[in-house]
Parts: structure tokens; sequence; C-alpha cells
């Protein structure tokens, strides 16, 4: 058996490598995007710097490495999403859309390519079979899963990927990567999206070339309160940083596309109880006869909450929750569980 390690330079991915020992390995990067500098200290996936720590872990396994460059698809299917995503008023989350279309998409081709039988990244999460059905579950470590941004993953996918650290915790990972003298063992985790490593999305996208105009901030019913710079400065639920002063606190409520505004209003009309996601998939591969009854979270960093997921007959979900949700906000996804299986998600309208 044979198989292709995904490795970004950090500690996950290269104890995920030590972990398939028992398998012929190949150790690869994506070269996802070209920086203007190259900074050591940049936590970029693209850095040189990570680039040569990977190759450092598999120097020190003994296996092959190779960097692919997929900078073109990156820019296409993640980059060019993201601008357009907030240009339409959305908040997206790229790391979604990176794990759909680059690593399980893009470098699964790559691995049959180069005949391996499966495609090893350092995800915290977990692949199991179960009566002939392949089944997306949580990491044991509730504080590192990331099962949520795997929602996309399909029954032939998940027979050719294995997640080694599915049952770790972080402090074991990095007692492992001490233990074999990994050069990344102590390395921070990277918090930011990979080609915006200073956070600032609007100013990415205004450089990109993808700013979008200045207009109207307006309360839920349509009295003009100020103008805003413009819609990609903005998601549902901000507060902070609106550069707008109406004596009590003021939310982000809705961002309207179509006449460039920007709702503001009490954190009270933040709060739905429904949440409607499109393109959708069902990891089973196939959508439920009738309503189920689920746990869903409509954020990465958000306590599941009990609901219930309704089917339609155009391939979407609408998700009714128990009690209404904080800042429902389109562009992120609507992932469902049940128990610590995934059942599917998709992107929130």
């Amino acid at each position: 058996m044979k198989a292709l390690i995904a490795m970004s330079g950090g500690v996950d991915s290269s104890v995920a490598a030590l972990l398939m020992k028992d398998v012929e390995r190949i150790g690869c990067t994506m070269r996802l995007f070209d920086k203007p500098e190259e900074d050591e200290h940049t936590k970029s996936c693209c850095s040189l710097r990570e680039v040569e720590d990977a190759r450092a872990v598999c120097h020190r396994l003994g296996i092959p490495y190779y960097v692919f460059n997929f900078t073109e698809d990156f820019r296409e299917k993640i980059i060019g999403k993201f601008i357009d995503s907030y240009r339409s008023g959305m908040t997206p989350n790229p790391c979604i859309d990176c794990n759909r279309y680059m690593k399980f998409d893009k470098l699964l081709l790559r691995a049959r390519e180069l005949g391996c039988d499966w495609v090893v990244t350092g995800h915290y999460a977990r692949v199991e079979e179960e009566d002939g059905k392949f089944l997306l579950k949580k990491a044991l470590d509730p504080t590192k899963d990331q099962s949520y941004v795997l929602y996309s993953l399909t029954q032939e996918q998940l027979a050719h990927i294995r997640f080694p650290l599915g049952s770790l915790s972080k402090d074991e990972v990095r007692r492992i990567a001490r233990e074999n003298g990994f050069v990344n063992a102590d390395k921070p985790d990277s918090q930011d999206i990979c080609f915006v490593p200073d956070g600032d999305y609007a100013a990415f996208i205004e450089r990109s070339g993808g700013a979008a105009p200045a207009g109207d901030f307006v309360t839920v019913d349509g009295e003009v309160l100020g103008r805003h710079k413009g819609i990609s400065h903005y998601t549902i639920g901000q507060r902070k940083h609106l550069g707008i002063s109406v004596g009590e606190p003021i939310y982000v409520i809705e961002i309207d596309a179509k006449h460039n505004t920007v709702v503001l209003g009490d954190e009270s009309y933040l709060f739905r109880t429904t949440a409607h996601a499109a393109d959708f998939n069902w990891i089973a591969g196939e959508a439920p006869a009738s309503p189920v009854r689920v746990s869903a979270k409509t954020r990465y960093r958000q306590k599941e909450q009990p609901a219930t997921a309704h089917p339609n007959p155009d391939g979407s979900v609408t998700v009714i929750f128990d009690e209404p949700i904080r800042a429902i906000t389109p562009g992120q996804a609507c992932v469902l569980y049940d128990g610590d299986t995934v059942l599917g998600g998709g992107m929130i309208l």
C-alpha cells in the first residue's frame, strides 16, 4: 500500500506522516499561491520556511518529498470565490473550499497518478467503515475537532483518505514530534487564512481589484444612518470598526449586496431559528426521505445545537433550530451531526 502525505510544514501533518510508517510514503506540499516577499516568520503554508520544515521531516523519515504547483487552480477556485463571496455580501470559509477543491480533489487525482492508495492529512477527524458505508466522525479531542470543514467529502473520497491524528490530542502529537526530533515539534499553530496572513480581508480584496464601493448604513426600517466603506468590510454580527455611533450598541444585521447597504440594528435582530443551506452534501450519498433530528452548527467554533433538518426537492436543506441561533451568516457552512458522525453540510444562503 502507498500513501501520499499532504505536508504543510506544521507539526500535525509531520506526525501524520510518521504514523503511516507501515505503508510506502511520499511527502508533498501543495504550492497554492505566490507571495510577493518571503518572510521566514510568516504563518503562510506556502512560505519557504514551511516547505523546508516539511522537507526536513521527510528527510528524517527517509521518504521522498515533492512540491506540487497548484497556484492556478487555487487562484481560481479559492481566492476568486473568496473575493466574489465578500463582494456578494457573504462571509466565506476558504478552508472548506481548499479541502474540497484542492486537498481532496486535485491532490487525490495526483495521488492516483502516482499509484497511491490514500491521501493522508493532519486533520483532526476520523474515517470509519460501517455496513459498507464510510462515515466521517469527529476527532476524539473535542478542542481540536476539524470535521466541520470536511463536510463536503464523498463516499469515494473517504475510501481513499486517512486521518491518523483523529484519536490523538494536540499534546500527544507534540510529544510524538519531540520524541522523533522533528524541527517543528513546538511550532505554533497558524490561526489565519493562508493567503491573508495579516487577517485584513478587506485590504486583501482591495489589493486584488475586488473592492466594493461605499454605500449606506441603514436601520431595519430603512433609515439612513451614515456611509459604509464597502460591504466587503463587514460581516453579520459585527459590532466593532463600524465607524458609526448611535449612542447604544449596534450590530451588522444584514448585508444587502443588491442595494449596496449594510443594515444595522439591536443585537436581538441577530437571533434566528432557520438556516437555509444550498449545495448540500449528504456524506452517505443520498438525502433522507423525510425530516431528521440532528445537532447542527453554523460556524466552526460554535457548539452544536439541536435542530430538525428538512431536505428540499431542489437538493437544499432547511434547518430549523429548537432555539434561536445568533448571527447565522450567508457564506458560512451549516453542518449536521448525529452524535459524533457528520451527516453532511452546505453553504448558508
